[in-house]
């Protein structure tokens, strides 16, 4: 008996589509560096130049803004012609830029390297979560928290050739070989990437709620269950950004960051030791939480979540003065707070379809970026009260807020939003 092609499909998805979700992590870790590692270059920068770290921080805003902003772009192109030329494109921009910081010599060259970068790793970003997206309609949450923790995590393992390299190098060196090495492995991956065909993905999840409608981007912003989700994306991605990009400071202030702390037989400085844990736990979080919402639900998963930042943040500014409990603590919010780069997207294709998926999550992605314009809002209000205690309590009450909506708005929104699809 001849095989049918639907049984041809289903037989090549079961292995293929895997070779997608990791081809897509690898991606992800290959441009991590561009955001995670850009804090090793900026002293470098700024001793051979004296431009002032303020303004070659300039490039970093620039960086996460067009990362951020133009990912919903990205995404149509994605939809439209698939993958495999956005992702091409993406990685040859990320190795430019940093080709082009070896060679800077004035803010605004460095500046340049900075949009074609945020351009490019937004392009490879909101590729290849899209595509998981695409790929794991039965375990959405796993695959996009598997694909954003390659982000997140990624530069874990070349953090400390980089700092090396920079050491007995030079900066600029390091610029040009990471730069070129990453941006060719994407260039030769995006070559593989494919979007399903029709048949190849298997079925929805009978767990969770999912529509079988395909929403285009211009009909998902007409709809409130998209805004309730935006801002709960931004008041969690403001409330732990708010706490977390503060570590420093933070850790001076309680004079607890040089303190040395042992735990699991490792012994380093007590805000060390914090970042360290931020590299670890900001990988397992995405795929550990998203797993857990393909099994419970997304809200629920939600409410657990950001309930568990609220405490953990509030618990940081009452114990963390201790070096020990500090660490902990640090930890605790880290792993509370990296799961909405896995949750959000997941909860947009479940209410709004897979076909123009990419868009579509990106549009929420934007997210980030507004949240990102509120951080400094943390500084002005240490500032105002000579103390982290309002911060703390501020962030805190977002992350409880989101919380509460989750449970109370969005999952009830939801539920009529499917039934008046179904």
């Amino acid at each position: 008996m001849t095989t049918s092609v639907p049984e041809v499909l289903v037989k090549k998805s079961s292995w293929y589509r895997w070779v997608q979700l990791v081809v897509g992590i690898v991606c992800m870790a290959m441009i991590a560096n561009l955001q995670y590692g850009w804090t090793l270059f900026v002293n470098p920068i700024d001793a051979k130049f004296h431009w002032g770290r303020a303004s070659i921080q300039v490039a970093f805003s620039i960086f996460v803004l067009l990362e951020t902003w133009l990912v919903p772009v990205e995404g149509y192109l994605v939809d439209r012609f698939g993958p495999r030329l956005v992702v091409l494109v993406g990685g040859a921009l990320c190795g430019i830029a940093w080709t082009l910081n070896a060679y800077a010599d004035s803010l605004v060259l460095l500046y340049v390297a900075a949009a074609l970068g945020g351009i490019g790793a937004g392009a490879v970003y909101g590729t290849c979560v899209g595509n998981a997206l695409k790929w794991f309609p039965d375990l959405r949450g796993l695959a996009a928290g598997l694909t954003a923790g390659g982000f997140g995590a990624g530069s874990a393992l070349t953090i400390i050739p980089i700092s090396a390299m920079i050491k007995s190098s030079g900066y600029e060196s390091t610029f040009l070989y990471f730069g070129i090495g990453q941006g060719i492995v994407v260039l030769a991956l995006s070559l593989i990437l494919a979007s399903p065909k029709k048949g190849e993905a298997p079925d929805s999840s009978k767990k969770l709620l999912q529509t079988r409608r395909q929403f285009r981007p211009t009909e998902v912003l007409r709809q409130p269950v998209f805004w309730v989700m935006y801002v709960m994306f931004v008041l969690v991605g403001a409330g732990g950004l708010m706490a977390t990009a503060q570590l420093a400071p933070i850790a001076r202030d309680f004079r607890i960051a040089e303190i040395p702390v042992s735990l699991v037989g490792i012994t380093l400085p007590a805000l060390t030791f914090a970042l360290a844990i931020d590299r670890v736990l900001n990988g397992i979080t995405r795929p550990f939480f998203g797993w857990v919402s393909d099994n419970i639900g997304r809200e629920l998963t939600m409410l657990v979540a950001f309930a568990l930042e609220a405490i953990g943040i509030m618990a940081l500014s009452l114990y963390g003065r201790d070096p020990v409990t500090f660490v902990l603590l640090t930890g605790l919010v880290f792993f509370a707070w990296g799961e909405i780069y896995s949750l959000f997207p997941s909860t947009s294709a479940d209410a709004f379809g897979t076909e123009y998926a990419a868009a579509n999550a990106g549009m929420l992605y934007t997210a980030k970026g507004t949240a990102s314009l509120l951080v400094p809002l943390g500084n002005v209000l240490a500032a105002s009260t000579g103390s982290w205690t309002a911060v703390f309590v501020v962030a805190s009450l977002m992350n409880a807020v989101a919380a509460l909506m989750a449970w109370f708005v969005l999952r009830p929104l939801r539920r009529r939003f499917m039934e008046k699809v179904t």
